[in-house]
């Protein structure tokens, strides 16, 4: 099995694959054309399709993974705003944007052959939506704002229409002042979500009141979030500004990771999964202001872009405590926006 790591380059409107080796190096084997500011990249359930925001010309595309690791374009939409996060629904017949600076969500729905069809549904939030996902179920999606908004918008998803409905208690302020949720993750038993805290460098961790069973629904659930925990990013002793990223979930659970920029380091976390509760496993220093970073699907490499460096860092992961040890830096290009793996 080969495992391949696209880059979105949006300073030199291209994606770029690389094909991982088992030490983690990383060979350039395809470079892609993608005029538009190529931004925010999400694989399709079935893993034949790759979706891309293009942030300067406004447009959503959508491409088909080849077995040489290139793309073929299948199409794009025009959108009216510069969308900073897609993501499909579990089905794979909706994809879901996020609006940076419309403050607002939208879905399309999806051909078969995964083009990019109509607008199903907007709907307005706050400034700066910054991210939207569904939980395994399907039925629940999230969209945290930082800055002033700081809170995080809850809606009830249909997975028949496409259609998204804010949820009664939404939304739901972050647990401090100026914390800022940027990203967010589940849990693997989708019990707990985790957020990134753009503006307040730290990681909230959130009860989630969800189904305990994707095909099955308890009327008694709600599908809303409940902060349980915030804990800091950064060093007791680091007095610089900085400003979180990307968080990502090891595979096997146990651990995460939150990219600081400022401090440039990857912030590590032991993730008990019986409580959900987060504890410090340290930082690991890395390119210079890591916005976007991700792990390998067998969970032995995280690789981190640099926007500020155009380097990308490949790093072994302990699999008993989830640090970092360096291995390899490559150069990549002008602002990486994003990383992806895919396997084949």
């Amino acid at each position: 099995m080969t495992t391949l790591a696209y880059i979105s380059l949006s300073g030199d409107n291209l994606i770029r694959a690389y094909e991982m080796d088992d030490a983690g190096m990383l060979t350039n084997c395809q470079d892609v054309p993608v005029p538009g500011g190529p931004s925010a990249l999400a694989s399709a359930p079935d893993g034949k399709t790759l979706y891309c925001s293009l942030r300067a010309s406004r447009e959503l595309a959508a491409f088909r993974f080849e077995e040489s690791g290139g793309l073929r374009l299948l199409g794009k939409q025009q959108l009216d705003g510069d969308t900073c996060y897609v993501a499909p629904d579990k089905t794979g017949r909706y994809l879901l944007a996020a609006y940076y600076r419309a403050g607002k969500v939208t879905v399309h729905s999806l051909e078969s052959d995964g083009t990019i069809a109509s607008e199903v549904c907007s709907v307005s939030t706050a400034d700066r939506a910054h991210c939207v996902e569904t939980d395994a179920s399907n039925r629940y999606a999230f969209v945290p704002h930082p800055l002033d908004a700081n809170s995080v918008y809850q809606f009830l998803f249909d997975e028949n229409t496409g259609q998204l409905t804010p949820n009664p208690t939404s939304p739901i302020r972050a647990a401090g002042d100026g914390d800022g949720p940027r990203h967010f993750v589940f849990s693997l038993d989708q019990r707990f979500v985790y957020t990134s805290n753009e503006d307040g460098s730290g990681v909230t961790a959130y009860n989630f009141d969800g189904p305990t069973n994707a095909q099955t629904q308890d009327q008694s659930e709600s599908g809303t979030l409940e902060p349980i925990q915030t804990i800091s990013t950064l060093p007791d002793d680091f007095s610089g500004s900085n400003t979180c990223a990307q968080i990502h979930l090891h595979p096997s659970g146990r651990t995460l990771y939150v990219s600081n920029r400022g401090h440039d380091s990857i912030a590590v976390f032991a993730v008990d999964t019986d409580s959900g509760a987060l504890t410090s496993r340290g930082w690991q220093p890395t390119e210079e202001i890591p916005r976007v970073f991700n792990i390998d699907p067998s969970g032995r490499f995280l690789v981190a872009a640099g926007q500020g460096s155009g380097r990308a860092a490949t790093y072994a992961i302990d699999q008993d405590s989830g640090t970092l040890a360096p291995l390899h830096v490559c150069e990549v290009g002008e602002s990486p926006m994003w990383v992806l793996f895919r396997q084949v």
